[in-house]
């Protein structure tokens, strides 16, 4: 059985792909942080590291780069809430094999995990997946969208529910950080929690806040965006019982 270590901060993300990968079969291990992954990467051996690019304590890209110079050659996937082809090039660039964008189904995630163990994966050229596409743009998206949540985990409705309770958790605290780093003024902040919030967004399906956080990530110093953030991240929350029956 394979072993793979899963480096994301976000719970949401962190759930629905931890699950997906020990369908491989495998035991994965996780790690929310840039020392948390190093710590484990270091004294465990791993068939493959899966390594969000964006983490509170530094970048996956560095990550990776600290544990090459160590000499350890164990292939890396890159995944991220990034959906710009040049972010999913430079991540290529900085050595991942293969770069995703989250949301990803299932059978994709497996899939580029297993391209990943392929033993010559590093000889081969570089590749990244397309992410799910968007079902609506603009203020009349929906705030839940069953169907993109279900193409997001397989189908599997039962996973729907419990990565929402999970994600809808986390709102409160979100909100309060975006909030207070708008108001000290600090773009790097917000832009980060944005980040992990845009991945969850697409493995439930909250698809109104999916977008506007993508706005705000844009323009995280913009009065209008942020106020539109805020009130539609109040509105799912709010709504979250109704979805949760969806």
């Amino acid at each position: 059985m394979n072993r793979l270590l899963l480096v994301e901060d976000d719970p949401t993300s962190r759930g629905f792909l931890q699950a997906a990968s020990a369908a491989l079969p495998a035991e994965v291990d996780v790690a929310d942080s840039v020392a948390a992954a190093y710590a484990l990467a270091t004294v465990n051996r791993y068939d493959a590291w899966l390594i969000d690019a964006n983490l509170p304590d530094g970048t996956g890209g560095a990550l990776l780069a600290r544990l090459r110079a160590d000499g350890r050659t164990t292939p890396a996937l890159a995944h991220t809430a990034a959906r710009e082809r040049r972010e999913l090039d430079a991540l290529r660039a900085e050595g991942f094999a293969i770069a995703v964008s989250k949301p990803v189904a299932a059978d994709a995630w497996l899939g580029a995990i297993r391209r990943v163990l392929v033993k010559d994966a590093a000889s081969r050229p570089a590749a990244s997946l397309a992410p799910l596409p968007d079902a609506r743009r603009g203020g009349d998206a929906p705030l839940w969208n069953r169907e993109t949540a279900l193409a997001a985990v397989g189908g599997d409705s039962h996973n729907v529910r419990g990565l929402r309770e999970l994600f809808v958790g986390e709102l409160d605290g979100t909100r309060a950080r975006i909030a207070a780093a708008a108001i000290a003024g600090d773009q790097t902040a917000i832009r980060g929690d944005l980040h992990r919030l845009r991945a969850g967004c697409g493995f439930v399906g909250a698809e109104r806040l999916g977008l506007a956080a993508r706005v705000l990530h844009v323009e995280p110093m913009s009065a209008s965006a942020l106020q539109t953030f805020l009130d539609v991240l109040d509105a799912t929350r709010a709504s979250a019982n109704v979805a949760a029956n969806a």
